[in-house]
């Protein structure tokens, strides 16, 4: 199943198929720019959550046999932490952090924001060229990345939170 998404995606970026793939001024956008652009939005939104969760609901689980808050977060780093060594082309291997390492709200936002500094700055490094030859590790990691923020979501609905991606723009 898993290599069929990545066909089927790659053939949609490849061939700029779709509305998401035309920028604002109806450009198409490049698979490196797409690639580059879902990476960091997802990114973006998993950290505005680390952000706004209340730090006293870092501990706060669905369900007892289900990650914490906090836990999800740091097992969101360690697909970052792969896409940045698998992007310098490192012979890597997908190793989980250890959240018992990050206990609190402070420390779990500190790994989010040097984890996805150091991938995104991979991924940017990458010339646009790479993109038609292969988009992994970062079509692996941003599809794992948007399964855990849609887990997120649910974190907060449970607690009768609107997710900060939902709330009225001002």
């Amino acid at each position: 199943m898993k290599r069929w998404v990545v066909v089927f995606a790659l053939a949609v970026i490849t061939l700029g198929i779709g509305a998401a793939a035309v920028g604002q001024e109806g450009v198409p956008r490049s698979t490196a720019k797409e690639i580059r652009d879902d990476f960091m939005d997802v990114d973006r939104r998993i950290l505005a959550m680390a952000r706004d969760w209340p730090a006293d609901k870092y501990d706060y689980k669905l369900k007892p046999e289900m990650r914490t808050f906090g836990e999800v977060l740091v097992h969101v780093v360690s697909g970052n932490v792969y896409a940045a060594k698998a992007g310098k082309g490192e012979n890597v291997k997908w190793d989980e952090l250890d959240p018992k390492n990050y206990s609190d709200k402070a420390s779990v936002v500190a790994l989010l924001e040097k984890s996805f500094a150091d991938s995104e700055a991979v991924l940017k490094s990458w010339p646009d060229a790479q993109f038609t030859k292969t988009v992994e590790p970062w079509l692996d990691v941003l599809e794992h990345s948007g399964e855990h923020y849609g887990l997120l979501v649910a974190y907060y609905r449970a607690n009768g939170i609107v997710p900060p991606e939902s709330r009225p723009k001002k």
